[in-house]
């Protein structure tokens, strides 16, 4: 495979917990969307090339070891800080339907290991996207 952007590698991480449960719901949809047209770090990233960058990360998982490859590639690609952008961004998705299903606390695993994050970053990363979540 060939090297990806860091924006790609964001959008990639998105859509595979977005995806985890076999179903992308419109929350999670919407929540990536929003990311991209929101966050600095998508400031260079062409919008209109969401949806085929998207279809490139389903494209590979659904080979076999599909989901090694999208987390190897994300990994190489993003930078110390932008691996824990990644993780929040991941949790951002996860959370956009109000609850995190099993097989999205198994991705978030999986990308916290193919990314080196510390427990304790991840930990506090989780506190404050839940925090972000809550209502009065």
């Amino acid at each position: 495979m060939t090297a990806i952007s860091p924006q790609t590698a964001l959008i990639y991480v998105m859509v595979t917990v977005s995806a985890a449960d076999g179903n992308m719901a419109d929350s999670e949809i919407e929540a990536i969307a929003a990311r991209v047209r929101d966050l600095p770090v998508f400031g260079k990233f062409e919008r209109a090339h969401l949806l085929r960058t998207a279809q490139e990360c389903a494209a590979i998982l659904a080979e076999a070891d599909g989901l090694d490859a999208v987390l190897g590639l994300a990994a190489v690609a993003l930078s110390e800080p932008l691996k824990e952008t990644a993780y929040l961004l991941a949790l951002d998705v996860a959370l956009s339907d109000h609850r995190v299903r099993l097989e999205e606390v198994r991705i978030l695993d999986r990308l916290r290991q193919a990314l080196g994050l510390d427990r304790l970053i991840t930990a506090a990363l989780e506190r404050a996207a839940r925090a972000r979540r809550y209502t009065a």
